[in-house]
This record gives C-alpha cells, sequence and structure tokens, in this order.
C-alpha cells in the first residue's frame, strides 16, 4: 500500500506547490510573473538597436576626448575603453594614466600636500590646439605675427574670428567683464597662457593661472577636496590630477560654471517592486 500511494501523495504535493505559488504570485492582484517596470521594453529596444559610441571624453564634452579601444586583452572578452551610449563619457578604461605626462613643479602654498607632486601625472592639453586649430603650430598657425599681425596693446576690440568659443569677445564672462583675451592669453605667442607678472605658462598646467585669482578653490584642488583626482593614497605614490578646464570651460562660467552630464539610467527594478527605495525616500522627503 505504501508503494502504491507515493505517487499520488507525490501528485498532491506538486499540486500543492503549485496552488501557493499561484497565490504568492497574485498577492494583492498584482501577477508578478507579467509585471514589468515602465520602459523596460524601450531601453531593451534602444540598447539592442544603438551602435556603440566610439568617441567619448573623461570630463568634459569636445575638450578630452578619448577613442573606443576594443579588446586590448582578447581573453577577458571586454573593450579596454567603453563608452557610455546614453552621455558619450568614458565608463571605464583599463589604464587612465595611458598618455599622461609629469605634471611639473607647482608653486610653494601653505597647505596639507606638502608638495606630494613628485610622481603627479596630468593628461596634456597641448596637443588638443593642434587639433582643434588643424594646424601643426596650434594657435600660432595663424597668430604668427603675419597673418594675423600682432595686437598693438591688450585694449579689448570686437574680433572677427573664434565666436564658436566666445559669441561676443567684448562680453565676455569671464571675471564679469573685467577680463578680455589677452590678459589670459599671450599677444605674442597663443600657444601659451600668460599670469598677471607676464610669465607664460603651458596649457598643460592651466592651474597655475586660475589659481592666481580663485586662490581658495585653488589651495582645495591641491588637497584634493576639489576637483577629480585618481591612483595611490600615499604621499610619493603615483596620482593623476584633473586640471581645472578639464572640467570647467573658462569662457562660458557665468552661465554654465560646470556641464552637466544626464546620468546613466539606474538598474532594472526586480519583478514586482514598482518603486525603488531611493526614489520612496526622495518622496518622503517632499
Amino acid at each position: 500500500m505504501k508503494l502504491q500511494s507515493a505517487p499520488v501523495t507525490i501528485i498532491i504535493a506538486l499540486a500543492l506547490l503549485a496552488v501557493v505559488a499561484g497565490g504568492l504570485a497574485l498577492v494583492g492582484g498584482l501577477d508578478i510573473r507579467k509585471e514589468k517596470n515602465p520602459g523596460d521594453n524601450e531601453l531593451a529596444k534602444a540598447a539592442a538597436t544603438a551602435q556603440p559610441v566610439t568617441n567619448c571624453f573623461e570630463s568634459r564634452e569636445t575638450y578630452s576626448a578619448v577613442a573606443r579601444t576594443e579588446n586590448v586583452v582578447p581573453q577577458y572578452g571586454y573593450p579596454n575603453v567603453k563608452c557610455s551610449n546614453t552621455t558619450s563619457g568614458v565608463l571605464w578604461y583599463g589604464d587612465p594614466f595611458d598618455g599622461t605626462i609629469p605634471m611639473g613643479e607647482m608653486p610653494k602654498v601653505a597647505d596639507e600636500t606638502q608638495g606630494d607632486f613628485v610622481n603627479a601625472v596630468v593628461k596634456p592639453r597641448e596637443p588638443r590646439l593642434t587639433y582643434f586649430n588643424m594646424g601643426p603650430d596650434g594657435c600660432a598657425t595663424c597668430h604668427n605675427g603675419t597673418i594675423v599681425p600682432f595686437p598693438k596693446d591688450k585694449t579689448p576690440r570686437l574680433i572677427g574670428m573664434h565666436q564658436d568659443i566666445v559669441a561676443n569677445s567684448l562680453q565676455l564672462m569671464h571675471g564679469r567683464g573685467a577680463l578680455w583675451c589677452l590678459d589670459c592669453h599671450s599677444a605674442t605667442n597663443r600657444n601659451r597662457l600668460l599670469d598677471r607678472r607676464g610669465n607664460e605658462i603651458t596649457f598643460n598646467q592651466p592651474q597655475r593661472l586660475c589659481g592666481s585669482c580663485h586662490g581658495e578653490k585653488y589651495i582645495d584642488w591641491r588637497e584634493g577636496i576639489h576637483g577629480k583626482r585618481i591612483g595611490e593614497w600615499k604621499t610619493g605614490g603615483k596620482k593623476r590630477w584633473w586640471v581645472c578646464t578639464e572640467c570647467h570651460n573658462p569662457h562660458t562660467v557665468q552661465t554654465i560654471r560646470f556641464q552637466p552630464i544626464n546620468p546613466e539610467p539606474p538598474p532594472p527594478l526586480p519583478r514586482g517592486m514598482k518603486i525603488a527605495d531611493y526614489v520612496r525616500g526622495d518622496q518622503s522627503a517632499h
């Protein structure tokens, strides 16, 4: 009798499990087996049809370009540099120190960094001068004293070029109208910046110019509480620093102090969950 009743017992047990599973799926009248988060289908379709972004940026669009690199180490099966299809920003890369150069000597300032710049590196900005101007000598390709004569003085005037950078050179945003182009750019060497004492500064170290006016932010940047920095925490360790102009456009500071980037979409919620905890918390705050 026991051997004959075993199949019946198993059948009854399976039926009870099916009823219980069905009841759990229909708790509160909601069939979680069919529940999907709004927009999941649209996001899936967009992801399936979107072409991968091949050129992205690290900090500011059009300024810190990075090219997507496929399978630098093939056995891992993923790109060494991956660009976001949503923001065109860098999602990850295998070697963030690639293409960097030593930051160089920094002015002495009494701060907590204790001059810890020996192994500091930055992404060079000077190559971008050639890129933007499409000439072998960067800005000096045109501003060589012949094609474009050197100005006689720094008197502000309306310029007929570079409207993509500054629409009206007589209405500069930086310094709320107190500064003009040649207060920061060298009149005779456009491949260099110029400090208030007339000393030339490479575009690779714009912080030396920015810090001459923005002292408080400069100190914060040196101490690592402003801006971005990656690498080793220990003193003397290798660190990559992001310089001022990698995140801020000095020509649009009064309207766009920091270019916002649309965030990546949040990960899909588990089936049956209508609202995420962070959204619920935000709503409760209101």
